[in-house]
């Protein structure tokens, strides 16, 4: 979709773009040389990596990849829990030639603003429960948990409780790569490479059922008593002195952790008891991965925040937002300034894509498809192939996303002690099979675009289970 006060003349994207466009057009041997010479990769041993090669993608259509050797490879994380449309959607590329022709770029400071993002907030004000009706844009979801911090403490210095800058968060969680969303994610490993992290955030125990419980408590009462900490930490620091707290609704980067039934509704009561701020970071879980269009809906709480990005373009550009509660909303606006704002705040391209984007999910009715039919289907797939596995504990999970936890001896919730050695030894036996699913720890994960079919599902469980049983081969566990 494009946002054009006139007609202007249209060429087609691929035959504009024809003379320009990289495309495979080197060896895969060059290909590695040239990246291993010029390429730091994210999260990664750079110098192993260099030694082995990347892996050189080079084409996409539906939920598959292709690389330099001609490889077919089924997507089981679209991309990076993104890509919610699945790939080579002509209406997105479209979208982006035509706002290049017309507006490319202008910025949303000094009292101006432009049709697509006029457009794209109105879109999601319809998308979103009732309560939020104002968005703030950025590029990703690290800078929109940056944005939180900013509008979280803006909120209350403009009620004058300047006192109130402790944020709490979760051990394990994610919010981002920057500094500050580092900080608010509770990743040690993150920490431990940034000396100087964001002050006044804090971190509670995660709602991890299978590795955290011990002895004989019900998911339930773990469900309680984690939530509970929040109460503990609140009381701790001063409930004078506390802003928000934030969290996934379900974890992603952690594990795709699913929290028991009784975790959320605990938390929001907590919330509310002691004026707090409730955050839900649906990065991951917006647009419709639950098949709900937000997980926080999945899970029945109502936050005062959301932070979003990856499904609101389904990571064809960069885009991230902030979507405020009618609350919250009021009192940033009758605050004064609101002294915060990014070079592409709001970037035409990016928020037509957006609209095109939410556009196919709404019209194609792709989130209520997830909520009642792939999504079931592939829930019971998994259960149902991985139902009594010698190193399978626990399947966690709802509509297109799900945590498949190793487990050393199941039944009891005994993990492996190396964990992440086992992990990536899975993950390796899905690299050669021709999968992308992830590891995380002990913990493998799924999160295929939300337009798969159900043959492509049959396709990605089987692939899973090939690799968790060649798994359990090598442990000598099967």
């Amino acid at each position: 979709m494009s946002f054009r006060t006139e007609e202007v003349a249209y060429v087609q994207p691929a035959q504009a773009a024809a003379s320009t466009t990289i495309a495979a057009q080197r060896s895969t041997a060059e290909y590695r040389a040239l990246d291993a010479a010029h390429h730091i990769h994210p999260f990664s041993d750079t110098a192993s990596l260099n030694s082995t090669g990347s892996r050189v993608i080079v084409k996409a259509k539906g939920v598959y990849l292709w690389d330099s050797d001609g490889n077919k490879i089924i997507d089981g994380m679209a991309g990076l829990w993104c890509v919610n449309v699945g790939y080579g959607r002509k209406e997105l590329a479209d979208a982006a030639f035509r706002q290049m022709q017309e507006l490319p770029y202008y910025n949303t400071f000094f009292k101006t603003t432009h049709p697509p993002v006029i457009e794209l907030s109105a879109l999601l004000a319809e998308l979103t429960p009732e309560p939020f009706k104002h968005f703030f844009y950025c590029n990703s979801g690290s800078e929109g948990n940056d944005t939180v911090l900013r509008i979280v403490h803006q909120f209350w210095a403009a009620q004058g409780k300047h006192s109130k800058k402790f944020v709490i968060s979760r051990k394990n969680g994610y919010h981002g790569s920057t500094i500050a969303g580092g900080s608010l994610g509770g990743m040690g490993y993150m920490h431990e490479q940034m000396p100087s992290p964001v002050g006044n955030i804090v971190h509670i125990d995660q709602p991890y059922y299978f590795g955290e419980a011990e002895g004989d408590i019900t998911p339930e009462e773990f469900g309680l008593a984690r939530a509970r900490q929040l109460e503990e930490k609140i009381l701790e620091i001063g409930a004078e002195n506390v802003a928000a707290f934030i969290g996934e609704p379900f974890q992603g980067a952690g594990g795709v952790i699913f929290p028991p039934s009784t975790y959320w509704p605990e938390i929001q009561r907590i919330c509310r008891k002691y004026d707090v701020l409730l955050v839900a970071d649906e990065v991951i879980g917006g647009f419709g991965r639950t098949g709900e269009w937000f997980a926080h809906q999945h899970f029945s709480f109502e936050p005062d925040l959301i932070t979003l990005a990856k499904g609101l373009t389904s990571g064809y550009v960069p885009m991230g937002a902030v979507g405020l509660h009618d609350r919250v909303a009021k009192v940033i606006i009758e605050g004064g300034d609101f002294n915060h704002g990014l070079t592409y705040s709001g970037h035409p391209v990016a928020a037509a894509v957006a609209v095109a984007n939410l556009k196919l999910l709404r019209d194609e009715k792709i989130v209520e498809r997830v909520k009642s039919d792939t999504g079931p289907y592939f829930q019971k797939q998994l259960r149902d192939t991985f139902a009594g596995h010698p190193i399978v504990g626990d399947i966690s999970g709802a509509g297109l996303v799900a945590g498949i936890q190793l487990a050393q001896t199941p039944a009891t919730r005994r993990r492996f002690e190396n964990g992440g050695d086992v992990g990536t030894i899975c993950r390796d036996f899905c690299f050669n099979g021709n999968l992308i699913m992830r590891a995380t720890g002990d913990r493998m994960l799924l999160s295929p675009p939300l337009v798969i079919t159900k043959q492509e599902i049959d396709e990605i469980v089987s692939k899973a289970k090939l690799a968790i049983d060649s798994t359990a081969q090598q442990l000598g566990l099967s």
